[in-house]
């Protein structure tokens, strides 16, 4: 069976796979019609794309080089035969621009990482209103926060209500609108101001019944009705026969239920959070044992803002009083959120495929979340005594992926009987929460029975939620959700290449559009900023254009090599490359990328001509001998004609391509690596080596220039975990490609372990791979082989689960289609 075999088939239909409708390729389009397209676009072999830095495709005798800092930066010929001087000149400062455009925003973005503290949050008009309506503390009779009240005045919108000017919602506009009215009222002030948001209310509460309950505001149950109760209070008639209201009212008294007031008092809970829109019935001594460390209820401003009415809390005032000082007279509707940023805001530039600019910064972060990291879980801030699974999800993923040893066991403590929740006392569960769910589980290790019960369990729901088309959710206004969702369940962790997860989220994130729902809707600009897509887009079209440009150059060593003499076909060559390229697409791993391509095409070629021969026993073995007789020869053996000749030719030209060959002699460890793949090719045991031969030659041709940098195959050999290694990936790598009846063991692995059974021997070995390479890596050099190993099992893994026309969506995608980006000259000043 072909390593990488597009147009196998699969005893049964493969699972339906989210493909976006605006693809220019039909969903059963095949490579050779891929090849079609791209030849009758340009004369290059691939379309003439246009993207930020290149506009063009490549002229002959271009190059692109590769600077220490990991940009691609583009080289132009002295003579480009048809083009003058100008239009060069006009290439040039195309790159120039692109380059210090992309510089600026990588400064930019670093800046924001390092400045991260407790986080950058909009303000609430709703909790910066029960802030306001607090009275000064020694009994004066005045506001105690009257910048509070000057910052409602200066903030009203023009319709007469208040809240985010950029996004529309009934319910938080109501929310914010009536609790700034009923505190101005309160202090008699701007009754003009107080006229307008009144007439607001009572024109257009009535769309609480239009919009769908997914996006109502936390605690909007409980804060609502307590707001038009003060309301009345002061003399405000706000309508309340509404029937979304008389629902309200009914959720209220449920979620009051969930909780008892008893249990409130003694462990913390949510309705911490939500104190004002309970105005009776409350301990007070009880409820303050109950108080964070910073002197807040559960980081509500609302929520201690009222405890300090009701208390005069000296805790409480400073929380308070900090805060306002820091938004200058207004307050979020939750601070702070310094786990919840610094998490969020890594996995946003992971997914868009930029981290490895920010790789300090990150570890930052990351570092700065496990030093908050309980078995208990964890929050959206630091020091909570409430937890929940969404932020604990978000950092148990991203901190096992970083080697930090973390414990599946913190998600027994998010299950009850057979169901997953978010908090206790939940009234309804959010989509978000068991997406996030669903991507931790993924990372299993061996034994990890928890995370096989999360995965059975998110998976269904979300599987469920899709199928009625309700992927929408309670804490983000989002893009496109049901495509993140959709990608996740369609395309597994194991099976999702690095590039391919970057172009489809380039589609899906939202950027600084996304809004997130609390008590009110807010944005988190260091989470959703419009400079890390435009960033991502940039920096995604400078690698394509590099990538196509060693396509071309992969092509012509294709011909140059006559491997199609030998049962290659171009459809197995692109197939390759993209693997290569989806797998390891940084610009400073070129080397790498080429090395791989060409050694899996040269593998596949050998298998290829054995079987179009039928080749003997005696007649491999035949080979094999005269491969190790050149490599004992070295300079002196004259390659021949042959199929041995060109694999021993083209061995000798990755190490002379290498960086390392001035510094080191990898010629002969390549050549061992080659001699021990063909004895087990001759003993018929297929893609028993191909990961470890694979692994070597990528660890052989990376690095830089500092033979530091790389292992040779003698030194991995004594790295204690490197055999285990060598040993899980072959096994892996032999199982999927061994036979379709085989490869087909990797969908079944995935359906079984949705349902909460065991996914076999591939899901076993995969668990323990991942185990293995994700242990905390001593050294750059350590954690790089380690993911050498990792990234080709997913590669063989996503092969052989991706169906054919799927796979060949995907090559275009990555490949040929680039990102639209938006020119701005000035864009960077309007990123805040």
């Amino acid at each position: 069976m072909p390593l990488f075999s597009l147009l196998g088939s699969s005893p049964s239909p493969p699972p339906q796979l989210y493909i976006p409708a605006a693809s220019p390729f039909p969903r059963t389009s095949v490579v050779a019609g891929l090849f079609s397209v791209w030849r009758n676009t340009t004369n290059t072999g691939y379309p003439l794309l246009q993207c930020g830095a290149v506009s063009r495709a490549p002229a002959e005798g271009e190059y692109i080089d590769v600077i220490l800092s990991g940009f691609p930066v583009r080289k132009w010929p002295s003579n480009i035969a048809t083009e003058g001087d100008t239009q060069k000149d006009k290439y040039k400062g195309e790159e120039v621009r692109s380059n210090e455009r992309r510089d600026r925003m990588v400064e930019m973005i670093k800046s924001m990482l390092r400045s991260m503290d407790d986080g950058e949050i909009s303000i609430s008009p709703y909790d910066t209103a029960w802030v306001a309506l607090v009275e000064d503390i020694g009994g004066k009779g005045q506001p105690q926060f009257p910048t509070s009240i000057e910052w409602i005045s200066n903030n009203q919108l023009e319709d007469g209500s208040w809240g985010d000017s950029a996004a529309y919602s009934a319910h938080d506009r109501i929310l914010n609108t009536l609790a700034c009215v009923v505190a101005l009222r309160s202090w008699k002030m701007h009754q003009d101001k107080t006229d307008k948001g009144v007439t607001f209310i009572r024109k257009n509460i009535h769309r609480l019944d239009e919009e769908k309950e997914e996006h109502m505001p936390i605690g909007f149950e409980v804060a609502l009705p307590s707001l038009i109760e003060t309301a009345k209070k002061l003399g405000i008639d706000v309508p309340n026969d509404s029937p979304a209201l008389q629902k309200i009212y009914a959720r209220r008294e449920l979620k009051l239920t969930r909780i008892p007031r008893d249990i409130m008092h003694k462990v913390p809970t949510t309705l911490l959070h939500s104190l004002e829109g309970m105005s009776s019935g409350l301990e007070w001594q009880e409820l303050l044992k109950l108080q964070c460390p910073d002197g807040s209820f559960l980081f509500s401003p609302s929520s201690t803002a009222f405890a300090l009415q009701q208390t005069k809390d000296e805790n409480c005032l400073k929380y308070l009083l900090k805060h306002v000082r820091k938004f200058n007279g207004g307050v979020p509707n939750v601070y702070p959120v310094d786990l919840f940023e610094r998490l969020w805001a890594v996995d946003r530039l992971q997914r868009l495929g930029i981290s490895r600019y920010f790789q300090p910064e990150i570890e930052e972060c990351l570092g700065y979340v496990h030093r908050y990291w309980t078995d208990k879980g964890i929050c959206w801030a630091r020091n909570s005594q409430v937890q929940d699974v969404d932020d604990t999800a978000m950092g148990f993923r991203l901190l096992r992926l970083h080697g930090y040893r973390v414990s599946a066991d913190v998600f027994k403590n998010f299950k009850q009987d057979e169901e997953f929740f978010c908090f206790a006392g939940q009234s309804n569960q959010a989509v978000t929460g068991m997406y996030n769910l669903y991507r931790a589980s993924q990372v299993m290790f061996p034994g990890e029975v928890i995370l096989a019960e999360a995965r059975k369990f998110s998976h269904k729901f979300l599987q469920e939620k899709r199928a009625n088309n309700e992927l929408l959710d309670k804490w983000i206004i989002t893009k496109d959700l049901p495509g993140e969702v959709g990608f996740a369940l369609d395309i597994p962790w194991y099976a999702s290449l690095p590039r391919i997860e970057t172009r489809f989220f380039l589609e899906q994130y939202g950027g600084g559009d996304d809004v997130w729902i609390g008590k009110t809707l807010y944005r988190m600009p260091y989470i959703d900023n419009r400079a890390y897509l435009d960033l991502a887009k940039l920096d995604y079209n400078n690698c394509q254009a590099l990538h196509q440009s060693e396509w071309k150059s992969f092509q012509k060593w294709y011909r140059s090599c006559r491997l199609e003499e030998f049962g290659l076909s171009e459809t197995t060559l692109v197939q390759t490359y993209y693997i290569a390229a989806a797998s390891i697409f940084e610009p400073e791993r070129l080397y790498e990328r080429l090395a791989w391509a060409k050694t899996a095409i040269l593998m596949e070629t050998v298998m290829r001509h054995s079987d179009q021969k039928k080749l003997s026993k005696q007649q491999k073995h035949a080979l094999v001998n005269e491969f190790k007789h050149c490599a004992l020869l070295g300079e002196r053996y004259k390659t021949r004609n042959n199929l041995i000749g060109t694999l021993v030719r083209s061995v000798n030209e990755l190490s002379l391509d290498a960086p390392l060959a001035r510094y080191a002699d990898i010629q002969s460890h390549l050549h061992r690596a080659w001699q021990k793949w063909l004895s087990s090719w001759e003993e018929g045991d297929m893609g028993e080596g191909d990961a470890e031969l694979l692994v070597c030659t990528l660890n052989l041709c990376g690095g830089g220039r500092n033979s530091h940098s790389r292992w040779s195959d003698k030194l991995l050999l004594s790295y204690p975990p490197y055999q285990p290694l060598v040993q899980i990936a072959s096994r892996v790598c032999h199982h999927l490609r061994l036979s379709p009846t085989r490869k087909e063991e990797a969908r079944m692995c995935e359906q079984k372990l949705q349902s909460g059974v065991s996914g076999g021997d591939i899901e076993g070995s995969m668990q323990e791979l991942v185990r293995l390479v994700l242990a905390k890596s001593h050294s750059e050099l350590e954690f790089r082989v380690k993911q050498n190993f990792l990234l080709v099992a997913r590669s063989y893994y996503y092969t052989a689960y991706c169906n054919p026309a799927t796979i060949n969506l995907h090559i275009a995608k990555v490949l040929f289609e680039t990102v639209v980006l938006e020119c701005c000259d000035d864009h960077t000043r309007r990123y805040f």
